[in-house]
């Protein structure tokens, strides 16, 4: 058994998987904007959000080293910005910071933290409260986390850019060589009217925090901090896998198709590392928090921790 467990493990040269994945994800983006006119927009924009899901996905698989040992030859296969949104070098930057489970959930240290400090949720008005308890529902953080992410994510990238950050300026130039492209073909031979385009791209970030919104919790233990939701149907494959999430925060370099048998085998040995954060299905994760709040917004565990 270990030695067949290891071999989940263990890197290889190139993945065909994942490669093939990359292709059919480029040639559904190609088909979708030419014949977005003959779909209409009510078809060929839900389509479109999942296509661009499923590029922020292999952006997510890319920046953990697949497919190829080589990181320079995987980061040119999703180098095009779809999404149009988040330039894939702070991507890469801050989820590989996040990746350190020591620091998980905190507000100041982990980058993809939803938690505010308690200090920092007292100073605020009651509207944005409001606002946030709202975005802590999963309805809400489909509908208003896209928004409120990339406005803090924007904000804190132009204060260090404004501070002479060179490395956060040079991963916006290189963003926009990679939305260039995108533009060209949207606007020479695409069908898609602009405005439904970023619409889409907008329902791929909203499809994104189904994955992204119980990732993890507030624990005391680092290992108890990371999910997992034992699905295996459409929304899994669009995540590639990252429902196992304390799986792939245990071994980030597994590849994405690999990480279901990794679990299996593992199953009790993970769950009794991450003291039973588990879901059933994405089907319990919406019946439960569609529209109940999983967590309060500032973070419990901090001394002056609750909501106030």
């Amino acid at each position: 058994m270990s030695e067949s467990l290891d071999a989940l493990k263990k890197p290889v040269p190139f993945e065909w998987p994942t490669l093939i994945l990359i292709v059919f994800c480029y040639v559904a983006f190609a088909l979708l904007t030419l014949n977005a006119d003959a779909l209409g927009g009510w078809l060929a924009v839900p389509l479109l959000g999942v296509v661009l899901a499923l590029h922020s996905s292999l952006q997510h698989e890319v920046l953990h080293g697949h497919p190829f040992a080589d990181q320079r030859r995987s980061d040119a296969l999703v180098f095009v910005a779809l999404g149009f949104f988040v330039p894939y070098e702070r991507f890469r930057e801050t989820h590989l910071a996040h990746h350190r489970d020591e620091i998980l959930t905190d507000p100041y240290d982990d980058p993809e933290s939803n938690y505010l400090a308690p200090e920092v949720w007292s100073r605020l008005p009651g509207w944005r409260k409001a606002f946030l308890r709202a975005n802590n529902t999963l309805a809400g953080r489909m509908a208003l986390g896209p928004a409120i992410g990339l406005t803090a994510f924007y904000a804190g990238d132009l204060h260090l850019i404004a501070s002479g950050d060179r490395a956060v300026r040079r991963a916006y130039v290189l963003h926009a060589m990679g939305v260039a492209p995108v533009l060209a073909w949207l606007f020479t031979v695409a069908t898609v009217p602009f405005w439904q385009y970023l619409l889409a791209a907008y329902l791929g970030l909203s499809l994104l925090k189904i994955r992204t919104f119980l990732e993890h919790r507030a624990h005391e233990k680092a290992a108890g901090r990371s999910v997992i939701i034992e699905d295996r149907g459409p929304l899994a494959l669009l995540f590639l896998n990252n429902n196992y999430h304390a799986v792939h925060h245990a071994s980030p370099r597994v590849a994405w198709y690999r990480l279901p048998e990794l679990y299996r085998a593992r199953r009790d040995e993970v769950l009794r590392r991450n003291r039973g954060y588990v879901y059933g299905s994405y089907a319990e994760v919406f019946a439960r928090h569609l529209l109940r709040a999983k967590d309060p917004v500032a973070h419990p565990l901090r001394p002056e921790g609750g909501e106030g």
